[in-house]
């Protein structure tokens, strides 16, 4: 899943961007309420995770402007301020959650969880079967008959994003939107690499792929005929 963290604080920028993609989601950062407003409006994001305290428009007028905008994402607002009027103003601003700095990662990958489990993009169950693999969703593990399959944190989102899409063929640009951040370049292969990755590491030798292509479109993954209902 792709966020959009805003947040002027350098340090704590790097630290919560590291931490969220070491959970598998792809993310983008700013730094200023005019940028968030600006990639709100040009990318699809599953959450924003939005620091009230920024240089010349703050985080209430930037949550305020994508709600006039008639944006429905998920907005996880972040403050200092731990008064119950800064958490009114917060909510009433269009955010969906508030949460106080200092705070714990854990807690803002629960709460992240739970807005997005409330959203349009629903999170899938902590563990999910497909044919002999079983994904664990909370630990971001999967095994195969039983046995771990070492993925990378990139190949891990990559999967579970097609498993999340339960068989429908996905495209490259919809691929790229939740998988990757910005830094992604269109014209490149990499999604090609990634799939072909996954296909050596999941499939056995000699049979039929549980990630198919079709042709000019994109990528499903499908259970195997003989495991179909």
């Amino acid at each position: 899943m792709r966020i959009l963290l805003v947040e002027d604080e350098p340090a704590a920028a790097r630290m919560t961007a590291k931490g969220l993609r070491e959970q598998a989601y792809a993310v983008d950062t700013v730094a200023a309420g005019e940028a968030a407003c600006y990639q709100a409006s040009v990318a699809d994001y599953d959450a924003i995770v939005l620091d009230v305290l920024l240089p010349l428009k703050n985080g209430l007028e930037v949550c305020r402007q994508i709600r006039r905008d008639g944006a429905s994402i998920t907005i996880l607002m972040l403050t200092a301020r731990d008064s119950v009027e800064a958490r009114i103003a917060g909510l009433d601003s269009g955010a969906d959650d508030y949460l106080t700095k200092p705070f714990d990662f854990g807690e803002l990958l629960a709460r992240l969880r739970a807005l997005i489990r409330r959203g349009a993009r629903p999170l899938l169950p902590e563990r999910v079967r497909i044919a002999d693999l079983e994904l664990d969703t909370r630990s971001h593990r999967v095994f195969k008959r039983g046995r771990e399959v070492p993925l990378t944190t990139r190949e891990y989102a990559l999967l579970e994003y097609l498993a999340r899409r339960g068989g429908e063929v996905v495209g490259r640009a919809e691929i790229a939107e939740h998988v990757w951040d910005e830094s992604y370049e269109p014209f490149s292969n990499v999604i090609e690499v990634y799939v072909r990755r996954l296909r050596q590491k999941l499939d056995d030798p000699g049979s039929e792929s549980l990630i198919r292509t079709r042709r000019g479109e994109g990528y499903a993954l499908v259970q195997p005929r003989e495991d179909r209902p």
